[in-house]
C-alpha cells in the first residue's frame, strides 16, 4: 500500500494550465553571517524583515522581492562559507511556495538547482526557479541574463543578473494572470546592459531587459525550455496556469475527497461536476472561453482497472463501466485550453 496517489495528466492539443488559489510565495536562499540571523523565516511584508538581522545586501535583495508584491517569502539562511546548497533545499521540500531565487549563487551552483527544480517537478511539485544566465531547457526554470542593472531599489551599485532575480521572482509572484510577463515595464531600472540582438536572446529562452526609447521592460515573458513544438509551454503564464490548476485540484481533492468521501459513481460525478464548475470560474484569463473546457470520468481507464483486477469487461456496457466499484481510486478524464495575453500583431494597412 502507497499513500493516496493524485496522478492529474493535463492533455489538450496546445497547452495546460491552471490557477493557484493561494498564489505567489517566493522562497529565497541567502548567505549571511550576521548575529542573530534567521536560519529560517517567513516573512508576509517588508515591515516584517528586521534589517539588523542581515547584511544591507541581503535586505536589498528582500526588498526587491517586495517590491513585487508576492504573497509571501521563505528565508532559508546559511553561512557565507557554505559551497553547498543541498540542505536549504532540502529544508524547502517540505513548504508550500512557487519561485525560487538564490542571488549568491554562481554557474555551477545554478547547474545543480535547476537540477533539482527538474526532480521536484517530476515528482508533482510545482517549484519554479528564476537563475541567471542557466540554459535548463526546462518549463521550470526562468534563465535571466541581463546583467549591470542599476535600479533604485539598490542605490548607486550596479547589480549582477544573479542578484536581480530577487525582483523577477517578486514579479512572477505577485503578477496576475490577466497578463503576461511580456513588456512588463521595470520603472526601477536608470540603467542596464541592453542586448545588440535580443530576437536571438529570446529564442536562446532567455528572459532579458530591452530598452523601448522611453522605459526598461521585460522582453518576451518565457521560461528557459527551448526543445519541443509546442510553443505556449516555453510562456511563463501557462505553465504559471497550468501549475496554479493542478494545485487546486490536488488540495480540494486532498482537503475535502480524501478518506472522506465515498468512492461510488455519484460521488465521482459530485467531484466531475466541481472541477467543470470550477473551470467555468476561471475561464477568460486562464482557460479559453470559447473552448469546451471539461471533464468527466473515464470509462476506459475504469475499464482497463477492472480487467487487471480480473473482472471480464468484453458484456458490459459502457454505463456498467462507468458505475464499477473501482476500490480507492478515481480516474477523470479532462480537456481543457488555456488562454495566452496579447503579445504579437499582425496588421496590414491598405492605402
Amino acid at each position: 500500500m502507497k499513500l493516496p496517489q493524485i496522478l492529474i495528466e493535463f492533455k489538450s492539443k496546445a497547452q495546460s494550465i491552471i490557477q493557484r488559489s493561494e498564489r505567489g510565495i517566493v522562497a529565497i536562499i541567502l548567505k549571511d553571517d550576521t548575529e542573530g540571523a534567521e536560519p529560517f523565516k517567513i516573512y508576509k511584508s517588508l515591515n516584517d524583515v528586521e534589517f539588523t538581522k542581515m547584511t544591507a545586501t541581503n535586505y536589498e535583495y528582500m526588498k526587491m522581492i517586495f517590491e513585487g508584491a508576492p504573497y509571501k517569502v521563505i528565508a532559508v539562511t546559511i553561512a557565507t562559507a557554505s559551497e553547498s546548497y543541498s540542505e536549504a533545499l532540502k529544508k524547502l521540500e517540505n513548504y508550500k511556495w512557487n519561485y525560487l531565487t538564490v542571488p549568491s549563487a554562481d554557474t555551477e551552483a545554478s547547474t545543480v538547482i535547476s537540477s533539482w527544480i527538474k526532480e521536484q517537478r517530476g515528482k508533482n511539485k510545482t517549484f519554479k526557479a528564476v537563475l541567471a544566465k542557466t540554459k535548463a531547457d526546462c518549463e521550470g526554470v526562468i534563465n535571466f541574463t541581463t546583467d549591470n542593472i542599476l535600479s533604485t531599489i539598490v542605490g548607486e551599485r550596479k547589480i549582477s543578473a544573479a542578484e536581480y532575480c530577487s525582483r523577477i521572482a517578486g514579479i512572477v509572484a505577485g503578477l496576475s494572470l490577466e497578463r503576461s510577463l511580456t513588456y512588463y515595464a521595470l520603472n526601477d531600472i536608470v540603467s542596464a546592459d541592453i542586448a545588440d540582438d535580443p530576437d536571438a536572446l529570446v529564442e536562446a529562452g532567455e528572459l532579458i531587459v530591452i530598452f523601448d526609447g522611453e522605459k526598461y521592460k521585460i522582453g518576451r515573458g518565457i521560461n528557459s525550455l527551448t526543445t519541443g513544438t509546442n510553443e505556449d509551454l516555453k510562456k511563463i503564464k501557462i505553465i504559471e496556469g497550468k501549475d496554479m490548476v493542478f494545485e487546486d485540484i490536488k488540495s480540494t481533492f486532498e482537503n475535502k475527497y480524501i478518506g472522506q468521501v465515498i468512492n461510488d459513481y455519484d460521488n465521482k460525478q459530485n467531484l466531475v461536476a466541481a472541477i467543470i464548475a470550477y473551470y467555468k470560474s476561471i475561464e477568460g484569463n486562464v482557460l479559453d472561453r470559447n473552448y469546451d473546457n471539461t471533464c468527466a470520468v473515464d470509462a476506459q481507464a475504469q475499464r482497463d482497472y477492472l480487467e487487471q483486477a480480473g473482472e471480464d469487461t468484453e458484456s458490459m456496457s459502457d454505463e456498467q463501466i462507468l458505475q464499477a466499484n473501482t476500490g480507492s481510486h478515481v480516474y477523470l478524464s479532462s480537456s481543457i485550453k488555456f488562454v495566452d495575453a496579447m503579445e504579437d500583431l499582425h496588421m496590414g494597412i491598405n492605402m
